[in-house]
């Protein structure tokens, strides 16, 4: 039999008891994330369980090709059988990377598999999960968001998304809300001459505008900024290898604009200008809407030519950066809080190197208006497994508030990642009942289980929902 037993992770009672009692319970509020919202709208169901489990997951196709898988059988023309037969045989080889756990945590909660998956197995898993995957209509994608008590989930989405099935899917299940997030990574990505300028067309179409400047990108941003909001949106998303450390000049970001959309190269001091002029305005804007700003910094991403060439972007090529972020973040975030218009922002690193960076630049721009308004976020990416959410969470603890952090999400593709709530909050519970066991903190369960509950959902439900009366 498997090993996600009740006391998976919990090395104490009163781990136990911090789980059990206080985290287990709390429902989800998943405020980043990559899931299709098409997808859920249209409560899509999935033919198998290689569809469902395996179809996009970069992590997964990783650990196959280091376990000596061909491409065919993670992003080829492979059948589901073979893909999954050959994920079933990397399984095993997985001991002590998260896809172990991640992989038996969601067979338990989603298919009541309690079983290792190996060769051996691999067949009746299969037959069992996608026969309950495409028979039981309790399997369809807002079932699986429900039955982990998800209450809300923000998906990325580009400033030209319509947002149609945002509206459709919230008008129609009352159960878990949908909300987008402002992620602009194609109005910022001037450096991709003819991309960028195709972009900026379509954008202008979307909005039913024409932009030949500066000041028209502006008012084209402001409006579909508007649309954003009236579709939930409280969250925007930037991901950076560093932050662009350029001057702050509206008038040569104009320059440069028109430039590019002329067909001009830029050097990249320039598309350091442009972005850093642009990231400027879009913060302030934040701030004036009350929307949270993440910044996720520290990636190189598609390392590889050659793949990215053959496969494209996000097919698992990516790895941490050693760029220096602490120069440009604080010189970023105190621009914008000279003029007061710092909006809520949470810090991800991918470096774990930067943990205290992170730690202490985020307590440099606290104001008193709102508990936690910076924020170092969660473990990211690489780093959301056991030991480097410990890690972050102990840099946290040493150098802010960990009572005000606001918590985990999944930053997945797939519908069956929810259960890597459970497994940070069983990590959580275990990190603090082992302290209170050790005399580190009060022996006091309520106490020490608020915090709990805190950290699980109603810090972030304070943070960025708090005016939100839909759930």
């Amino acid at each position: 039999m498997g090993f996600i037993k009740e006391d998976f992770l919990l090395e104490t009672k009163s781990a136990s008891r911090l789980y059990h009692e206080f985290a287990a319970g709390m429902p989800i509020i998943d405020y980043h994330c990559h899931l299709s919202p098409k997808d859920i709208a249209e409560n899509r169901r999935f033919n198998n369980l290689s569809e469902a489990w395996l179809e996009g997951d970069h992590y997964k196709w990783r650990a196959m090709r280091s376990a000596g898988v061909k491409e065919k059988y993670c992003t080829g023309d492979g059948t589901a059988e073979e893909k999954f037969a050959q994920w079933a045989n990397t399984v095993p080889k997985t001991l002590r990377n998260p896809l172990f756990h991640w992989t038996h945590l969601e067979l338990k909660r989603y298919f009541d598999i309690d079983e290792f998956l190996n060769p051996s197995s691999a067949d009746q898993i299969y037959r069992n999960a996608s026969e309950q995957l495409s028979e039981d209509p309790s399997f369809g994608t807002k079932s699986l968001i429900e039955r982990m008590n998800v209450k809300v989930v923000c998906t990325t989405d580009d400033p030209k998304d319509s947002l149609i099935y945002h509206r459709q899917n919230n008008e129609s299940n009352p159960v878990s809300k949908v909300y987008p997030t402002w992620r602009p990574d194609g109005v910022l990505g001037i450096e991709k001459g003819a991309k960028f300028v195709s972009y900026i067309q379509q954008l202008a179409e979307v909005a039913d505008q024409e932009i030949h400047s500066f000041e028209d990108l502006k008012e084209v941003l402001q409006q579909r900024m508007d649309h954003f909001a009236a579709h939930g949106c409280v969250i925007s998303d930037h991901g950076f290898k560093c932050l662009p450390k350029g001057s702050v000049d509206e008038g040569k970001a104009n320059t440069l604009l028109i430039k590019a959309l002329n067909g001009g190269f830029l050097t990249p001091a320039e598309c350091d200008d442009y972005q850093s002029t642009l990231l400027d305005f879009m913060g302030k804007e934040y701030a004036k809407r009350s929307w949270a700003m993440q910044l996720h910094i520290g990636v190189i991403r598609n390392n590889s030519k050659r793949q990215f060439e053959n496969l494209g972007a996000d097919t698992g090529f990516d790895s941490i950066s050693d760029a220096k972020q602490a120069d440009r973040l604080c010189l970023f975030l105190s621009r914008l809080d000279e003029e007061n218009l710092l909006p809520k922002t949470i810090i991800y690193n991918l470096n774990p190197a930067d943990n205290y960076v992170i730690g202490t630049m985020i307590g440099n721009f606290q104001d008193g208006s709102l508990a936690g308004k910076i924020q170092m976020g969660s473990g990211w990416w690489f780093l959301d497994q056991k030991e480097a959410m410990e890690m972050q969470m102990n840099a946290l603890s040493n150098l802010g508030l960990l009572s005000q952090f606001v918590g985990m999400l999944t930053d997945s593709r797939s519908f069956l990642s929810f259960p890597r709530h459970e497994y940070f909050r069983r990590t959580l519970c275990n990190l603090l009942g082992t302290e209170m066991e050790n005399g580190l903190l009060p022996n006091d369960i309520n106490w020490i289980g608020g915090m709990v509950e805190d950290i699980c959902y109603n810090n972030i439900k304070n943070y960025a929902f708090a005016t939100n009366t839909d759930f």
